[in-house]
């Protein structure tokens, strides 16, 4: 929808589009933190009295936790925490957050999809070799491609339908599954499309309270080897996909009083 609740305007000549997602912003109702947790485990696992297995460590950052929060917190009609640096190992709110990081996964599905469009097999520029693999099931398009054929329109339906989109951001090529901690997920709230040049605003709990965050992207030629490109030096975008968003329990009220 557009910002003031309307369906998305556009100019006379039908090109320039401008969507928000009514009654959200980053600075109003993203957390007021950064993304930046000292190091403690994520996961702390007890076998009786003796043995304790502790999983993971929250200073590799806790970005899906915090957009769901975020989504929940909006969709809930609730101000964000007032809190404005990172709860602490114990608090309530770090434990929410935690708690809505594994839910971001989707059982594993998640970091599968990260890999999958990380693979190194996926070429700079879509080829009737890979349209003749997806004919058969295989998907090996480009990331060009999966962005623009499969994703931004599935990203563009639930923007316009008023509903905030978690996003993968895809930040290396590489085969390597022990360097999926450096990809991201982040919180579309809007978008801005003139042409074919697209703007994708988002709330990134690396940028708090920064409502100019952007991840743009000339969708043009879905066959070509454009890249989306960030407007904050956080490193490289490779791609961006949708990634799925069930809201918290509890009537998508958020809870932190556990």
């Amino acid at each position: 929808m557009a910002e003031n609740g309307e369906p998305p305007s556009a100019s006379p000549d039908r090109r320039a589009i401008r969507v928000r997602v009514p009654g959200f912003s980053p600075s109003a109702n993203g957390l007021r933190f950064a993304n930046a947790f000292p190091s403690a485990p994520f996961w702390r696992l007890r076998f009786g009295s003796l043995v304790r297995v502790e999983i993971g460590d929250v200073a590799t950052g806790l970005c899906g936790g915090m957009t769901f929060v975020a989504a929940d917190l909006h969709r809930a009609g609730l101000p964000p925490p007032s809190d404005t640096s990172a709860p602490p190992d114990g608090a309530p709110l770090r434990a929410l957050i935690r708690r809505r990081q594994l839910d971001s996964l989707d059982r594993g599905r998640l970091p599968l999809r990260f890999y999958s469009l990380a693979s190194p097999l996926r070429p700079a520029r879509e080829t009737w070799w890979t349209r003749a693999l997806g004919w058969l099931g295989i998907d090996l398009h480009s990331r060009m491609h999966v962005m623009v054929v499969r994703e931004w329109p599935r990203i563009r339906r639930g923007l316009e339908a008023g509903r905030l989109v978690p996003l993968g951001v895809v930040r290396a090529v590489s085969a390597n599954p022990l360097r999926l901690a450096r990809h991201h997920q982040v919180l579309a709230w809007g978008y801005d499309l003139d042409g074919t040049r697209l703007a994708l605003r988002i709330y990134d709990p690396n940028w708090p309270g920064d409502d100019e965050v952007t991840i743009a992207l000339d969708l043009g030629d879905p066959d070509g080897d454009a890249a989306p490109a960030s407007s904050r030096p956080d490193g490289p975008v490779v791609a961006f996909f949708r990634a799925p968003y069930r809201p918290a329990q509890r009537s998508g009220r958020p809870s932190l009083d556990r």
